[in-house]
């Protein structure tokens, strides 16, 4: 891709001049003129990318999102597995439910609860299912979610279960972020943005209420409140033996909260924990793993250790705890719940599953090992029941691999061998792949380990499909991914997923790394591992095509900014990219804690360099870029990617650009517009780096 020379003055956004912002209109998602200035773009980019190929493997794509045969995953509640299904015939999805004895036996006589396609229709509404609650012990009401196009925003419906429909006079809360629980059949305990004041800065909810049956949800009772400053107030119910307690987790950022219980007369204690600890509260069982060093009853313990104590001891004023697990320097903490009174906890040992199950025993506490789970790939591990006041213990699993498609496996409360309950048949042909692990060294010296599938023996030429997240502590692990190994793997290219820095795969310490300062070390992790496919003979730059979205959307735009010459395409998605404004965009705030705060001036020093709508400029050789997001996103706002797009356009460069009007955070709302945005996706870079399957695959650039 070529670049203008420079004009002699140019009014966009720079480092220098970060509030000189000519692209503001664009922020008006619903705008008159940003519409238009979107539509046009989309039908540039179509006209340019959307040939027979990607319009082939659209289908394709869709194909594999609703094929009959997968997995039906379930969660039990009383007697019942419940499950969510959406295929060809049913895109927005069926709630539905069976019995345990014909799901086990692989022939369940579902029975539909609720058909939203029907309900869409009926009502004129673009409903996507977004979760249900139902009242404990009798189950004949539900709490259902609705969401307008996918975003995150929902409206709540009482729904009756007995007669399959939405309840006349029950429970309806117009659309807003947040939600409720049940109390009583009478009473939920609402914790929703909805009214004048009620939303924090990030938009999330600021009150608990208790509302009562037929009464104005506005005028419901506030039983607790947050500052408007704070991230927001997430509201639960524990019922144990007959007893209540309510818990209120009062977010005051993203990685700090506050612990407050109490009953429906009021949140009476705050639990004498640091903010930055992560809380499991079950029965009287009470486990804390802080995220830094905490000093409590006379010893320091590390960050990513597993304490418990009894809750009723510790509420007392006994800080006696004791320490279930510690982590290693290549072994990190992944996942905590509490099943029946035991306490699971998964671990990552240098990216290799494995999961333990402690049990109390007299005044200690005796360690199993999850038995019959794999060492290597992916696994995870949960609770079968959705009422973790009534689980008995049983587990279900998840196994996989890049070339082994799930398995979902049942294991039983006695913690026996697992059984096999479903297995997802082959998307994809992956005669002749290899899933190998390797390491690249990062600026700072930092070995930074990625995983690569594809076909074995070094060309030189590969086609390599790159992706990453590292943010938010969370831990990308190599899984099956149907749709990338049919239209990447299967016609001969190479996948690779890095474990950059920011993520959680070696715990707090490796976030810590790629957070706020360490953002832009994150990105020269990326960028290491795209030299090391090089130096290793797998490929050269021109044929990298990397992918990355929300905060991996942020990734690729510095990619683009910081390293062009080390590929030859991104794909940039749902992305975060101006970082001067983004704390002022929907729930952007909430996220100050991982990048920093644009108005402090010493954190816009480290953030003014990874703002790659401030640092973009004429006459770089950036590589082809598309850019999409989704017009009903309210979590990371469409305008990151418009005014990107539109920047670099103006700076000369053929930047493609989509969005289409539905999908929240995500790539759509069904199957239909997942594929469609998945196969544009993949059309663009494999155009992009001159790669043509079973057509000579010459390199056209």
């Amino acid at each position: 891709m070529t670049a203008p020379t420079s004009p002699a003055r140019d009014p966009r956004p720079t480092r220098d001049r970060p509030d000189d912002d000519p692209y503001l209109w664009l922020e008006e998602v619903d705008g008159q003129e940003a519409l238009a200035w979107v539509e046009a773009r989309n039908a540039e980019t179509l006209a340019r990318f959307a040939d027979a190929a990607v319009a082939r493997d659209r289908e394709t794509v869709r194909a594999i999102l609703d094929r009959p045969d997968r997995i039906p995953m379930v969660g039990r509640r009383g007697d019942r597995l419940y499950n969510v299904w959406k295929d060809a015939q049913n895109p927005r999805g069926l709630w539905r439910r069976t019995d345990a004895a014909s799901y086990r036996a692989g022939q369940p006589a579902w029975e539909v609860l609720l058909d939203l396609d029907a309900l869409a229709t009926q009502e004129g509404e673009d409903w996507i299912w977004a979760g249900a609650d139902m009242i404990p012990r009798d189950r004949d009401r539900a709490l259902i979610k609705l969401s307008r196009g996918g975003g995150d925003a929902t409206v709540l419906r009482e729904f009756d279960l007995t007669t399959l429909s939405f309840v006349a006079d029950g429970f309806v809360l117009p659309e807003a972020k947040g939600g409720a629980t049940w109390l009583d059949r009478d009473t939920l305990l609402l914790s929703s943005a909805l009214g004048a004041g009620m939303a924090t800065r990030a938009g999330y909810p600021r009150t608990v209420r208790l509302w009562t049956r037929g009464t104005d949800p506005l005028a419901a009772p506030v039983l607790f409140e947050t500052a408007p400053a704070n991230m927001g107030v997430w509201a639960g119910v524990e019922r144990h033996d007959g007893h209540e307690r309510i818990v209120v987790a009062e977010r005051t950022g993203f990685f700090d909260a506050l612990m407050h219980l109490g009953d429906r007369t009021g949140l009476h204690t705050r639990l004498d924990v640091p903010s930055d600890a992560e809380i499991h509260l079950h029965r009287d069982g009470l486990a804390i793993r802080p995220r830094t060093p905490w000093n409590v009853g006379g010893r320091t313990y590390g960050a990513d250790t597993v304490l418990v104590a009894r809750l009723s001891a510790f509420l007392a004023g006994d800080r006696t705890v004791t320490v279930l697990w510690q982590p290693g320097e290549r072994t990190a903490l992944q996942d905590i719940f509490w099943s029946n009174g035991r306490l699971v906890i998964g671990v990552l040992d240098d990216l290799a599953p494995v999961f333990e199950v402690h049990v109390p025993e007299g005044a200690g506490w005796r360690r199993e090992t999850l038995p019959g789970l794999p060492g290597v790939g992916s696994v995870s591990v949960w609770p079968l029941d959705n009422d973790p006041d009534e689980a008995d213990g049983e587990l279900l699993a998840v196994i996989q691999d890049p070339v082994t498609p799930p398995t979902l496996l049942d294991i039983p409360p006695v913690l026996a061998a697992p059984s096999v309950l479903r297995t997802m048949p082959s998307s994809f042909d992956a005669t002749g792949l290899t899933v190998t692990r390797h390491a690249a060294i990062s600026e700072d010296g930092e070995r930074i380990p990625y995983v690569q599938v594809g076909p074995a023996g070094e060309t030189g030429e590969a086609p390599v499909h790159l992706s990453a997240y590292g943010g938010f502590k969370v831990s990308v692990l190599p899984t099956y991914k149907a749709v990338l190994g049919k239209l990447w793997l299967e016609p001969g290219g190479t996948a690779v997923v890095a474990n950059i820095r920011g993520g959680g795969e070696y715990g707090t310490r490796w976030h810590e790394a790629g957070r706020r300062e360490g953002k832009a070390l994150a990105h020269a992790d990326f960028a290491a591992v795209a030299a090391d496919l090089v130096a290793r003979g797998v490929t050269r730059p021109g044929r990298i095509a990397a992918e990355g979205g929300s905060n991996g959307g942020l990734l690729i735009a510095n990619m683009l900014t910081r390293y062009p010459e080390r590929f030859g395409a991104l794909f940039c998605t749902i992305p975060l990219i101006d970082m001067r404004r983004y704390a002022k965009l929907l729930a952007g705030s909430s996220w100050i804690a991982e990048y920093g705060d644009p108005d402090d001036p010493a954190d816009w020093r480290f953030l003014g360099a990874i703002s790659a709508y401030h640092v973009a400029e004429a006459g770089r050789p950036y590589p082809p870029i598309l850019i999409a997001t989704s017009r009903r996103d309210d979590r990371v706002h469409p305008g990151h990617a418009r005014k990107m797009a539109a920047k670099l356009h103006a700076l000369g460069y053929p930047a493609a650009f989509y969005e289409p009007a539905a999908g929240g955070h995500g790539y759509g709302k069904d199957s239909a517009e997942t594929a469609a945005f998945m196969a544009l996706g993949f059309g663009f870079l494999r155009q992009s780096i001159g790669w043509r399957p079973g057509a000579g695959d010459r390199d056209a650039t």
